[in-house]
């Protein structure tokens, strides 16, 4: 094929084929290529362990960086091979009857040669077995030298670590880059002989499967069409994130968790900033608690846990979760003001009675301290400070917002389905109200230990502020001791990711969502997720209730599904609640 410019005589240019695909510029090095501005390093494996299982490369397949992996495979005549086994075994045995007679130590690994290859041979006269050679070619790519370097590191030790000794093809690069081209080209010709057991264990191309034998159905495995079957509390931790913009269906997947887990005696706590689940609670006889300046709900910020970790402060805990808490109700503090405040806190536990040793089972036993005894612990100082922060915190004692959380608490947690509404509070309160509720719950679930799943909505709420940011990391990491999942959701995802505290708390989840994304959120989702550009293709274009279902090191594509039933009473489009439909 011969291209021609428009516009120029075809006797004065003429590009072929060759041209128009090549490269501008090859450069070929002893321990590298490059070309144009790409470089390019090729290893040959020259050692294998000497026992695999199925999918044993597939630390390959999940490198977190692009690589080329190139497979040739040699069929070999049995008969030559048995001839060669014949003569090997024959060596190895007159090796090991030296070693008996002038009384030396017998080397082990003779011996383990030898019992491998009598096995072979013996599957290979019962035709159990065919031989083959194999040669394996990973090619690395790489826009710098250092960063070349660094990768070529890590791909040699991740090889490492599953006993395979690879080897760059110094001074043959060029042959090995061919080699690793879709070209069926092996121009190094590096093989390790193999049988067909071993061989069928190097593909690492296998379905990945997420169908457990107990656990949660979570919807349709995209790849084969097999079911989503997993159970959270059997990973290191059950916690779970859920990232997708509005619309794409977070409440609804999570509502249908709730649902299936509710029936294998799970219980599950949610807070609810949209009132969401306000159906789902009715229909399942859960306990909806609107918390707002309107309702009767209180709950008491300073209430103490009735457990307590061994060799933990417990009070000295609280005192810095009340000073988080009290940073989102005061505002920013200077060092003096939190000094302050510290001391005002331990003086207004020490008037109740609450006391650093004190044994924590005795907590109970005394009432907790309310927000108006720190109040007063703060006007009673001497401190100018003092007064200031006591003026910050009149309008929550005896202004506006008086009751919101300056009462003794009056609910308790012991349905199967709780549900804290704060959609009735203003903007800049719901913040408060969600730390206050996650801390409170924190404080009650600790006393009995059962299989609990807490649903924190919208948390990118949280996520604004320092204070409670982190304090929502430290219940993510620490909730996996109280048999507690932390499910985390967010729509905001650049608020979520922008910050080290929304990757801490995805670090800690072993159970991760994402579902639909935005265009200018799907470069970060990549690169927090190592998404392969497949898979952020797929998060842009995904319809309703599709993504991806990442529990471990195993992700799957996901197709959520319902039954008529629960889609009923978990569905929040108005035209199907109204009963019109399209």
């Amino acid at each position: 094929m011969i291209f021609t410019p428009k516009n120029t005589p075809s006797d004065q240019v003429q590009l072929t084929f060759q041209d128009v695909i090549s490269p501008a510029e090859i450069e070929v090095d002893f321990s590298s290529l490059r070309i144009n501005n790409t470089l390019h390093r090729v290893f040959f494996v020259s050692g294998y362990p000497r026992f695999v299982e199925p999918n044993w490369l597939e630390p390959l397949i999940s490198f977190e960086h692009s690589l080329t992996i190139s497979m040739f495979i040699y069929p070999s005549n049995s008969s030559g091979i048995l001839q060669d086994l014949k003569r090997k075994i024959g060596e190895m045995e007159a090796t090991i009857q030296t070693d008996m007679e002038r009384n030396r130590v017998i080397d082990p690994s003779v011996t383990i040669a030898l019992d491998d290859a009598r096995e072979l041979q013996e599957q290979l006269v019962k035709g159990a077995e065919r031989f083959f050679q194999f040669c394996l070619y990973i090619q690395v790519p790489s826009s710098d030298k250092e960063e070349l370097s660094n990768i070529s590191q890590l791909v040699q030790s991740t090889l490492g670590s599953i006993s395979i000794t690879a080897q760059p093809t110094t001074l043959e690069m060029e042959s090995g880059f061919i080699s690793t081209l879709p070209l069926a080209q092996d121009q190094l010709y590096m093989p390790h002989n193999m049988d067909t057991t071993s061989l069928a264990t190097t593909f690492p191309f296998t379905s990945s499967e997420l169908t457990a034998a107990e656990g949660v159905m979570y919807g349709i495995n995209a790849h084969n069409d097999s079911l989503i079957i997993y159970d959270r509390f059997s990973s290191e931790n059950a916690n779970s994130v859920i990232l997708a913009t509005s619309g794409a269906g977070k409440s609804y997947f999570v509502k249908l968790e709730i649902l299936r887990s509710l029936m294998l005696g799970t219980e599950v706590i949610v807070i609810d900033p949209e009132r969401e689940y306000a159906d789902l609670t009715a229909a399942v006889g859960g306990d909806y608690i609107n918390f707002s300046t309107n309702s009767p709900v209180r709950i008491n910020p300073f209430d103490l846990p009735e457990v307590a970790d061994k060799g933990e402060n417990e009070l000295g805990r609280k005192i810095l979760s009340l000073t988080g808490f009290l940073k989102l109700v005061l505002g920013e503090l200077t060092p003096q003001e939190g000094a302050i405040l510290d001391r005002a806190l331990n003086n207004t536990y020490r008037m109740k009675g609450f006391t650093i040793n004190q044994a924590p089972e005795s907590y109970g036993r005394a009432q907790a301290p309310l927000m108006e005894d720190l109040y007063k612990v703060l006007i009673g100082m001497e401190e100018s400070i003092a007064g200031g922060l006591a003026v910050r915190l009149e309008r929550f004692i005896k202004g506006s917002l008086a009751g919101i959380f300056s009462a003794p608490s009056n609910i308790k947690i012991n349905n199967p389905l709780t549900v804290f509404s704060v959609r009735d509070l203003p903007d800049q309160l719901r913040p408060l109200a969600m730390h206050l509720i996650l801390d409170y719950i924190w404080t009650k679930i600790r006393k009995d230990l059962k299989k609990r799943i807490l649903v924190v909505d919208e948390a990118w709420y949280l996520m604004k502020f320092p204070d409670s940011s982190a304090f929502l990391v430290e219940l993510v990491k620490r909730a996996r001791k109280y048999f507690l999942g932390v499910t985390t959701i967010s729509q905001d995802v650049e608020d979520f990711l922008g910050q080290d505290r929304g990757k801490e708390i995805i670090s800690n989840s072993a159970m991760q969502i994402l579902l639909k994304q935005a265009p200018a959120s799907i470069e970060r989702i990549g690169n927090v997720f190592n998404l392969s550009q497949g898979e952020m293709r797929l998060l842009l274009s995904a319809g309703v209730g599709q993504g991806i279902f990442f529990a471990g090191n195993t992700h799957v594509a996901m197709r959520i599904v319902a039954s008529d039933e629960e889609h009923q009473l978990i569905t929040t489009n108005p035209l199907e609640k109204s009963g019109q439909t399209n």
